[in-house]
């Protein structure tokens, strides 16, 4: 059971109640926020607030309106500009000193046009993608990586641990953003790297699941293989991380990677390898199907 932080109850929105921000929400208000929630399928936040007390608004403009803090976590940059911008947008409705907290995993290009916007308006604009998956949101135990200005960041983080083990500013606008990137980046190589290991140790004979028990407890240790690696021993996909969710975020990396210069060989790579198991029908697997393509 989560145990929330003393902090003073403030007004807050929250815009999006897919698998991640529904539970977020619910979070704020145990933590005893007064929240008003938007989704694009009105029952969704009708259902949302029957079980949490909170308000639906039909609007994210509705909804952001009064609020202290406005949250969002939807799904793509297209989407983020539709509950931020425009006459029925959050910006619409906030006031200026009110903080636009986006937990949406997009650019740091739309993050860096967010903030402009917000910031011509008075407005404060936080970019703060998250780590930790459905179970993390569920159990109020995400890690949140933010970018923007140390004020207003200050002011959300105590708001934002009723979600989270740790919110954490990693440098300006987008910067978040780009944190989030060099985290799946890093889980896209690992995944791959633990399913040849297993397809390796099974083609060889070996019990993979006592095999995952000793390597455990070495250098090879990671949260993929503790909560993932038996379950890809026994073929189970059907939870977590969906390989649909993987492949935009990657895109993300990819495109961001030709801005920048970097390479990024490996997980341009694994990318073609999700690409694969989206083909085989793995769409909404979890990423830790990508041992499929080896069985």
């Amino acid at each position: 059971m989560k145990t929330y932080e003393a902090t003073p109850a403030r007004r807050v929105a929250f815009l999006g109640l897919g698998v991640m921000g529904h539970p977020m929400a619910g979070h704020l208000a145990r933590a005893g926020h007064q929240v008003t929630v938007y989704n694009r399928t009105a029952a969704k936040a009708q259902a949302w607030a029957a079980e949490y007390g909170g308000r639906a608004a039909a609007t994210p403009r509705e909804a952001a309106t009064g609020a202290d803090f406005v949250f969002a976590c939807v799904g793509n940059d297209d989407d983020l500009r539709a509950v931020v911008l425009g006459a029925d947008g959050a910006l619409a409705g906030m006031a200026p000193g009110a903080v636009f907290v986006d937990h949406t995993t997009a650019s740091a290009e739309v993050a860096r046009e967010l903030y402009g916007a917000a910031r011509t308006l008075g407005i404060k604009f936080i970019d703060a993608p998250v780590s930790g998956g459905q179970a993390g949101a569920v159990n109020g135990a995400l890690t949140v990586m933010c970018g923007g200005d140390a004020e207003p960041f200050a002011a959300m983080q105590p708001v934002a641990l009723a979600f989270s083990r740790a919110v954490t500013l990693v440098g300006g606008s987008g910067a978040g953003q780009l944190a989030k990137m060099v985290n799946q980046i890093c889980i896209a190589g690992l995944v791959q790297g633990l399913s040849e290991g297993i397809a390796f140790g099974q083609k060889a004979g070996l019990d993979m699941k006592q095999v995952l028990d000793v390597i455990g407890k070495g250098a090879a240790q990671s949260w993929q293989m503790d909560n993932r690696g038996k379950t890809m021993v026994d073929d189970q996909f059907n939870f977590g991380f969906a390989v649909d969710w993987m492949r935009k975020d990657l895109g993300l990396v990819l495109d961001e990677a030709r801005r920048n210069g970097a390479r990024v060989p490996v997980t341009a790579l694994v990318d073609q390898f999700y690409a694969d198991v989206q083909a085989a029908g793995g769409n909404r697997w979890d990423t830790s199907s990508l041992i499929t393509r080896l069985k």
